[in-house]
Order: structure tokens, then sequence, then C-alpha cells
């Protein structure tokens, strides 16, 4: 098998500075547009616990409802978690948790919309990943096992660099 090259071309970090120190991109003059980003992940976990989850007997409450919300807030506070984004005026922020039972894990998927001058790809990102992080909390008392995983920016569109979607074919 053929290794695959992942060299990262430097000059395409905008974090950072000519000499390499980090900074945060100057969006002054960037046209504003609106952009939206989709991303998505997953928790995977015992099967008695997405029961527990999808009947509704948690004794901490309805555990999507609150991660739902924590999701929500963690797109909003974006910007206080991650140094270099910018603060953004969100318009929207949809969060979706979907039981499978078949793979005893719950879907998580995010939308973010803003006008402005920059992508909301981390905003959707951070959803995802609080709001799973607040499942886990919820749930490791009767259930240390569970994964977080597979967390992507799934689509982006809008703002200079167009439309992106994630390619799926393996």
């Amino acid at each position: 098998m053929a290794a695959i090259d992942r060299r990262i071309d430097m000059t395409k970090l905008t974090h950072l500075d000519n000499v390499g120190n980090a900074r945060m991109v100057d969006v002054g003059d960037k046209q504003s547009s609106q952009r939206i980003a989709i991303a998505t992940g997953t928790v995977k976990m015992a099967a008695q616990t997405l029961a527990l989850i999808s009947e509704g007997g948690h004794k901490k409450g309805d555990v999507l409802a609150i991660a739902r919300i924590a999701g929500i807030q963690g797109a909003k506070n974006c910007s206080q978690l991650i140094p270099l984004c910018h603060p953004l005026m969100l318009t929207s922020v949809n969060l979706d948790l979907e039981i499978d039972a078949s793979g005893n894990q719950v879907l998580i998927s995010s939308q973010c919309k803003v006008n402005g001058q920059t992508g909301v790809e981390m905003e959707a990102l951070t959803a995802v990943s609080v709001a799973a992080l607040t499942i886990y909390d919820m749930c490791k008392a009767v259930d240390k096992d569970m994964i977080i995983g597979d967390i992507c920016l799934q689509e982006k569109q809008g703002g200079k660099s167009g439309h992106y979607q994630r390619n799926t074919e393996a």
C-alpha cells in the first residue's frame, strides 16, 4: 500500500504570520455573505444506556433536550473556546440528535448560519462537540465506555472559497 502524502503547505495556514506567530485573521475587507456549515458526530454506547436515553428514564432528565441546548450554547460561545475564532452574530443554530438503535449510538448533526465576513465551520463543529460531551457527562455514571467520535465538517456554503461538501465515497 502506498503512503499518503500529508505534507501541509505552511503558506496556507492563515492563523500564522510570516514568522510563524499565531494571529487572528483580519476579515475586515472581506465581503459579507450568508454562510452555512453542517457538522456531524456520534456518541457510541451500551445498548442499555441508549435505551435509558430513548425511553426518557434518566434521573438527570431529558438527555437529548439538554444536549441540544448545550450544543446551541456551544456554538454561540465558540470564540470563547477556540482562541483565534472571530465572535459571530449567528442567525441560526439547529441541532438534531437521533437515536440509532442498530448502531447503539446517538447521531448528532448541527447547522449554523451567519451573514458575515467569515465562515461558521468552527461553530457547527463546536455545537456537535459540546452536545456529545453533554451526553457523555449525563450518562457517565452508567456507562464510562462511551465513545465520542466521527466529528467532522460535512458541508459549508458561502464566502470566497465557495461550496464544500465532504466526499463520502470510500
